[in-house]
This record gives structure tokens, C-alpha cells and sequence, in this order.
């Protein structure tokens, strides 16, 4: 395994209490009760990525040149990770190219002396780089060189659902009910297949849903993901991470993480897209800022569930479409874990309501 010219050393690791990144754009606030020490970087490092042969192993330099030198034109978002610039490589030889001649990629630079960013570069590479599904985002390689660390992903020109949800500028166009259904579809398979793989994703929300150029949707950010209970154990007892407004209570409250807590905020992305409001909105009056908190009592009643809906769903069908999908979660939302559905009961409700849409 080459080191593109120059040695890897060691860092030391160190807690950190804090914030989970945001891949693309601000969302809920994250929130994190527990961070643990990580093994020596480097060797952690070597281990997972051997476990990853099919990933690229790029030169920091060739990712220089891919991103035009790190570009702030290119600067596509930032977050307690770090910050993800556009770049461009040859679509066979995976080397540096030009905007004109190479395919679109996606590079997430580590900030630097981040322990907690260190662990969840490992993560990611580790969970990515061995999955693979037409829902999840794929990522092509990285970087390991000195101090630097980066992660190369194929490009998703739609960006996150989270931008759609909330309109933040005229280019981010209201999405018609099928689309919103197509795109519920594809994240639900995404999970579901998480979960057939034993995997918790533990940070399912609309920033980490993103779209590729015909709006298919793939799961993106892994660095809180977690293999799920074995040896017959029915939960986990682990640390609180994720985006408040979306974790399950019994998660919160307990620490009990099993894959119900996926499907839990799942619920909230999907009250999310029936609502065209974000989990959680600070401006709003503080019985409104909360949107399960807020949206449930309108969900179990017939004639005022459509208070709860956003204006851009018209038309009979969509709306008959958005009352299924209200039911739908509803469920998922329930405060008992064993009365929610699977994902895979999930992905069986939603592809009735996207062929009917």
C-alpha cells in the first residue's frame, strides 16, 4: 500500500464532546452525551481499510488537483467534519481531470486533530466501503497522508432533500407528490437493507438523504453507524448520537438503540415531506418549534390531519396518497419500539402509495 511520497504518522487521540458534521447543509442541532477514545489512528486506519480493497487510495496532491487546490468555488459545504469541496477525475483511470473531460466528484476534507472526525472517518470507510446498494451513496476512495484525511464520493448534483424540504433559495424547487414518494421509496430500501446487513444507521435525516441527478435517493454520512445487537440480545446500550428532533425516546431516555430507533426518524423524515417543515424550527412559537410534537395531535384526527400538510400537495390523489402516508407515520412514531413497523413493512406501505402516486 503505497504512501504517495511521504510517511503516515500517528496521531494521538483525544475526547471530544460535541457536534456531529453536517455533509451539505445545517440542520437540526446535534447532540452527543458520550464520546469514547479511539485506538492509534494509524493502525486503526490500516486495519478497516484492508477490509476495503476496492476502494481507491489517492494521493493528497491528486485530490489537490482534482479540486482545483481546494477552490472555495468549489466549497460545497462544511460542518464539525470538516468541509466538502466539488472535484473532477477520469472516469476509468480515477485521476485528477478537468471540469470538461472528468466525472463530478464530491471530496470531504477531515479537520485536522479531530478525534471524534478521525472515528467517524473510520466508520465510513468501513460500512461503504463494504456495502453496496443503489440507495446508499458510493464511495470511491480516500485519502491517508501525514495529518490529512479525505473521503471521495461520487457527486450528487441534487443535493440533500433537506434543501427541498425547506425551499432555502429559487433553486431548490417544491417537490410534487410522486417525487416525494420516489424519494421515501429509495431511502426506506437503503435503510431496510441496513438493517437485512445488521447495521444501525443511528443519523437518518433529510441532510443525509441525498439526490442524484434523477432524484433517486442515497444515504449518505455513516459515521454514527453501528453493528446491531447479536448473540440474541434484543437492544444495545450505547451513547447518544444523532440530530435532536429525530431520535427515538427510548434511545434518548435509555440509551437503547435497536433498528427501531432508524425507524422512529424515519417517521420524522416522512412528517417532514408530508409537512414541508423541518424537525425542528427554533423561529416558530415554542408549541410549534417541535414538529412531532406539534403534528401528532393533528395526525390521529380525521378532519384537522390536513392542517398539517404542506400547501405545494394538490390535487385528489395526492392528498388521498398523503392521508396513507400520515397513517404510515404515525406508526413509525410510536413512543413503543415493538409497535413500530420494520423497514422492510415500510418499503412494502410505500411502494403501494409511489406506483398509485
Amino acid at each position: 500500500m503505497g504512501l504517495c511520497g511521504s510517511s503516515e504518522r500517528k496521531s494521538k487521540s483525544s475526547i471530544r464532546r460535541g457536534r456531529h458534521p453536517k455533509y451539505a447543509s445545517k440542520g437540526g442541532e446535534d447532540i452527543s452525551k458520550e464520546s469514547r477514545k479511539i485506538p492509534s489512528a494509524t493502525v486503526h486506519s490500516e486495519g478497516v481499510i484492508l477490509k476495503s480493497p476496492n476502494l481507491k487510495r489517492f494521493c493528497f496532491s491528486e485530490l489537490e488537483a482534482a479540486t482545483g487546490y481546494f477552490s472555495p468555488g468549489n466549497l460545497l459545504g462544511h460542518g464539525g467534519f470538516g468541509l466538502v469541496y466539488k472535484g473532477w477525475i477520469d472516469k476509468y483511470s480515477l485521476t485528477a481531470s478537468s471540469p470538461e473531460m472528468g466525472m463530478d466528484i464530491a471530496v470531504k476534507m477531515l479537520r485536522k486533530k479531530s478525534s471524534q472526525g478521525q472515528k467517524e472517518w473510520l466508520t465510513e470507510i468501513k460500512y461503504l466501503g463494504q456495502l453496496h446498494h443503489p440507495n446508499l451513496v458510493k464511495l470511491i476512495g480516500y485519502c491517508i497522508e501525514d495529518d490529512e484525511r479525505l473521503l471521495v464520493y461520487e457527486f450528487m448534483p441534487n443535493g440533500s432533500l433537506e434543501n427541498h424540504i425547506v425551499r432555502r433559495s429559487s433553486f431548490f424547487q417544491p417537490l410534487s407528490w410522486h417525487l416525494r414518494m420516489k424519494i421515501a421509496l429509495g431511502a426506506a430500501k437503503g435503510l431496510a437493507f441496513l438493517h437485512e446487513a445488521q447495521v444501525i444507521y443511528r443519523d437518518f435525516k433529510t441532510s443525509n438523504i441525498l439526490l442524484d441527478a434523477n432524484y433517486n435517493a442515497k444515504l449518505a454520512d455513516f459515521g454514527f453507524a453501528k453493528d446491531g445487537p447479536t448473540d440474541d440480545r434484543s437492544h444495545l446500550s450505547a451513547s447518544i448520537l444523532g440530530t435532536y428532533g429525530y431520535l427515538a425516546p427510548e434511545y434518548v431516555n435509555k440509551g437503547r438503540l435497536t433498528t427501531k430507533v432508524d425507524v422512529y426518524s424515519f417517521g420524522v423524515v416522512l412528517l417532514e415531506m408530508i409537512s414541508g417543515r423541518s424537525a425542528i424550527e427554533d423561529y416558530r412559537p415554542s408549541e410549534e418549534q417541535n414538529l412531532v410534537e406539534w403534528a401528532k395531535p393533528y395526525l390521529s384526527r380525521k378532519r384537522e390531519v390536513f392542517l398539517v400538510f404542506d400547501d405545494y400537495i394538490e390535487g385528489e390523489n395526492a392528498l388521498s396518497g398523503a392521508l396513507k402516508a400520515a397513517e404510515l407515520a404515525v406508526q413509525c412514531l410510536s413512543t413503543e419500539p415493538r409497535l413500530r413497523p420494520s423497514m422492510k413493512e415500510v418499503v412494502e406501505a410505500l411502494e403501494q402509495l409511489y406506483y398509485s402516486s
